[in-house]
Protein backbone atom coordinates (compact mmCIF):
# COMPACT_ATOMS: atom_id res chain seq x y z
CA UNK A 1 0.00 0.00 0.00
CA UNK A 2 1.73 3.16 -0.77
CA UNK A 3 2.31 6.04 1.62
CA UNK A 4 3.17 9.51 1.93
CA UNK A 5 6.21 10.78 2.61
CA UNK A 6 6.69 14.68 2.58
CA UNK A 7 3.37 14.88 1.32
CA UNK A 8 4.78 12.91 -1.47
CA UNK A 9 2.48 9.50 -2.35
CA UNK A 10 5.28 6.31 -2.94
CA UNK A 11 4.99 2.72 -3.63
CA UNK A 12 5.92 0.10 -0.85
CA UNK A 13 6.32 -3.33 -1.65
CA UNK A 14 2.55 -4.03 -1.47
CA UNK A 15 2.11 -2.06 -4.49
CA UNK A 16 4.79 -3.71 -5.99
CA UNK A 17 3.61 -7.07 -5.98
CA UNK A 18 0.81 -6.11 -7.67
CA UNK A 19 2.80 -4.73 -11.01
CA UNK A 20 2.47 -6.93 -14.01
CA UNK A 21 4.69 -10.01 -14.68
CA UNK A 22 4.97 -9.00 -18.15
CA UNK A 23 8.29 -9.71 -19.12
CA UNK A 24 9.76 -6.10 -18.69
CA UNK A 25 11.38 -5.29 -15.42
CA UNK A 26 9.62 -3.21 -12.67
CA UNK A 27 11.26 -1.76 -9.96
CA UNK A 28 10.60 0.78 -7.00
CA UNK A 29 13.31 2.86 -6.68
CA UNK A 30 12.36 6.22 -3.90
CA UNK A 31 9.33 5.19 -4.23
CA UNK A 32 8.93 5.47 -8.00
CA UNK A 33 7.76 3.02 -10.66
CA UNK A 34 10.71 2.31 -12.82
CA UNK A 35 10.52 -0.12 -15.93
CA UNK A 36 13.14 -0.99 -18.55
CA UNK A 37 12.63 -3.75 -21.16
CA UNK A 38 13.86 -7.22 -21.06
CA UNK A 39 17.37 -7.31 -21.56
CA UNK A 40 18.93 -8.54 -25.04
CA UNK A 41 20.48 -11.94 -25.46
CA UNK A 42 24.33 -10.68 -24.68
CA UNK A 43 23.35 -8.84 -21.71
CA UNK A 44 21.97 -12.20 -20.52
CA UNK A 45 25.41 -13.95 -22.15
CA UNK A 46 27.58 -11.94 -20.04
CA UNK A 47 25.17 -12.30 -16.76
CA UNK A 48 25.20 -16.60 -17.05
CA UNK A 49 28.68 -16.45 -17.27
CA UNK A 50 29.60 -13.76 -14.55
CA UNK A 51 27.16 -16.02 -12.65
CA UNK A 52 28.80 -19.15 -13.22
CA UNK A 53 32.22 -18.14 -12.20
CA UNK A 54 30.45 -16.60 -8.76
CA UNK A 55 28.88 -19.82 -8.16
CA UNK A 56 31.65 -22.29 -8.54
CA UNK A 57 34.01 -19.99 -6.57
CA UNK A 58 31.50 -18.85 -3.58
CA UNK A 59 28.22 -21.06 -3.55
CA UNK A 60 29.86 -24.38 -4.37
CA UNK A 61 32.15 -23.75 -1.58
CA UNK A 62 29.92 -23.41 0.70
CA UNK A 63 30.94 -19.84 0.86
CA UNK A 64 27.70 -17.91 -0.10
CA UNK A 65 24.81 -17.64 -2.58
CA UNK A 66 24.75 -15.85 -5.83
CA UNK A 67 21.13 -14.83 -7.15
CA UNK A 68 20.19 -13.66 -10.63
CA UNK A 69 17.45 -11.72 -11.76
CA UNK A 70 14.46 -11.72 -11.76
CA UNK A 71 15.17 -11.59 -7.85
CA UNK A 72 13.87 -8.69 -5.39
CA UNK A 73 16.00 -7.26 -3.38
CA UNK A 74 14.24 -5.11 -1.30
CA UNK A 75 16.57 -2.05 0.52
CA UNK A 76 13.89 -0.24 2.56
CA UNK A 77 10.27 0.12 2.41
CA UNK A 78 10.05 2.05 -0.80
CA UNK A 79 13.31 1.04 -2.49
CA UNK A 80 13.02 -2.48 -3.86
CA UNK A 81 15.00 -3.75 -7.27
CA UNK A 82 16.02 -6.27 -9.43
CA UNK A 83 19.82 -6.66 -9.72
CA UNK A 84 21.31 -8.54 -12.62
CA UNK A 85 23.43 -10.32 -10.07
CA UNK A 86 23.88 -10.37 -6.13
CA UNK A 87 25.74 -12.55 -3.51
CA UNK A 88 25.03 -13.22 0.09
CA UNK A 89 27.80 -14.48 2.30
CA UNK A 90 27.16 -17.43 4.51
CA UNK A 91 27.52 -15.46 7.52
CA UNK A 92 23.96 -13.10 6.38
CA UNK A 93 21.97 -15.87 5.15
CA UNK A 94 19.52 -14.47 7.27
CA UNK A 95 18.51 -11.40 4.80
CA UNK A 96 16.98 -14.18 2.16
CA UNK A 97 13.55 -14.69 3.22
CA UNK A 98 11.33 -17.05 0.47
CA UNK A 99 9.94 -14.63 -1.73
CA UNK A 100 12.85 -11.72 -1.41
CA UNK A 101 16.28 -10.41 -0.22
CA UNK A 102 15.39 -8.13 2.74
CA UNK A 103 18.86 -5.86 3.12
CA UNK A 104 22.08 -5.04 0.96
CA UNK A 105 23.80 -8.45 0.07
CA UNK A 106 27.29 -7.97 -0.04
CA UNK A 107 28.20 -7.54 -3.56
CA UNK A 108 25.90 -6.07 -6.47
CA UNK A 109 26.16 -6.34 -10.26
CA UNK A 110 24.66 -4.79 -12.68
CA UNK A 111 25.00 -5.38 -16.11
CA UNK A 112 24.70 -1.76 -18.43
CA UNK A 113 22.15 -1.29 -21.56
CA UNK A 114 21.70 1.44 -23.44
CA UNK A 115 18.39 1.49 -21.11
CA UNK A 116 19.67 1.14 -18.38
CA UNK A 117 22.72 2.89 -18.33
CA UNK A 118 21.80 6.40 -16.73
CA UNK A 119 20.36 4.44 -14.39
CA UNK A 120 22.91 2.01 -13.16
CA UNK A 121 25.39 4.49 -12.86
CA UNK A 122 23.82 7.45 -11.10
CA UNK A 123 20.65 6.14 -9.48
CA UNK A 124 21.08 2.70 -8.37
CA UNK A 125 24.69 3.91 -7.46
CA UNK A 126 23.53 6.12 -5.22
CA UNK A 127 20.48 3.62 -3.87
CA UNK A 128 22.76 1.17 -3.49
CA UNK A 129 25.68 3.59 -1.55
CA UNK A 130 22.82 4.63 0.36
CA UNK A 131 21.28 1.30 1.41
CA UNK A 132 25.29 0.00 2.48
CA UNK A 133 26.18 -2.13 0.11
CA UNK A 134 29.71 -3.20 0.67
CA UNK A 135 30.62 -3.46 -3.10
CA UNK A 136 29.06 -2.75 -6.51
CA UNK A 137 30.34 -3.45 -10.22
CA UNK A 138 29.54 -1.88 -12.78
CA UNK A 139 29.38 -4.21 -16.21
CA UNK A 140 30.07 -2.36 -19.77
CA UNK A 141 29.69 -5.13 -22.43
CA UNK A 142 30.57 -2.67 -25.22
CA UNK A 143 34.28 -1.55 -23.23
CA UNK A 144 34.72 -5.26 -21.86
CA UNK A 145 35.04 -3.34 -18.55
CA UNK A 146 34.13 -3.83 -15.37
CA UNK A 147 34.30 -0.84 -13.14
CA UNK A 148 34.08 -1.80 -9.29
CA UNK A 149 32.98 0.80 -6.11
CA UNK A 150 33.62 -0.15 -2.11
CA UNK A 151 31.97 1.41 0.21
CA UNK A 152 34.29 3.59 2.18
CA UNK A 153 32.49 4.66 5.16
CA UNK A 154 29.15 5.82 3.43
CA UNK A 155 30.39 6.68 0.31
CA UNK A 156 31.66 4.77 -2.79
CA UNK A 157 35.46 4.93 -4.04
CA UNK A 158 36.34 3.53 -7.07
CA UNK A 159 38.36 0.35 -6.75
CA UNK A 160 39.31 0.49 -10.82
CA UNK A 161 38.08 -0.82 -13.59
CA UNK A 162 39.59 -4.01 -14.82
CA UNK A 163 39.02 -5.95 -18.25
CA UNK A 164 40.92 -9.61 -17.81
CA UNK A 165 40.43 -10.37 -14.32
CA UNK A 166 38.67 -9.13 -11.14
CA UNK A 167 39.14 -10.33 -7.79
CA UNK A 168 36.22 -10.44 -5.14
CA UNK A 169 38.22 -9.22 -1.86
CA UNK A 170 35.92 -10.02 0.53
CA UNK A 171 36.34 -13.86 0.17
CA UNK A 172 39.73 -15.00 -0.63
CA UNK A 173 40.72 -16.59 -3.82
CA UNK A 174 37.76 -15.56 -5.58
CA UNK A 175 38.60 -14.37 -9.06
CA UNK A 176 36.84 -13.62 -12.27
CA UNK A 177 38.24 -14.49 -15.39
CA UNK A 178 36.96 -11.97 -17.82
CA UNK A 179 38.44 -13.26 -20.72
CA UNK A 180 35.92 -15.53 -20.51
CA UNK A 181 32.98 -13.51 -19.87
CA UNK A 182 33.27 -11.11 -23.16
Amino acid sequence: MAIVINSETKLTYEDYVLLPEDGKIHEIIGGEHCMTPAPDTYHQTISRRLQFQLYEQIEERGLGFVFNAPTDLQLSEIDIVQPDLLVILARRKSIIAPKKIIGPPDLIIEIQSESTQSKDRKLKLDLYQKAGVPEYWLVDPESQAIEAFRLKGDRYESAGSYHEEIRYPAVADVRLDLTRVW
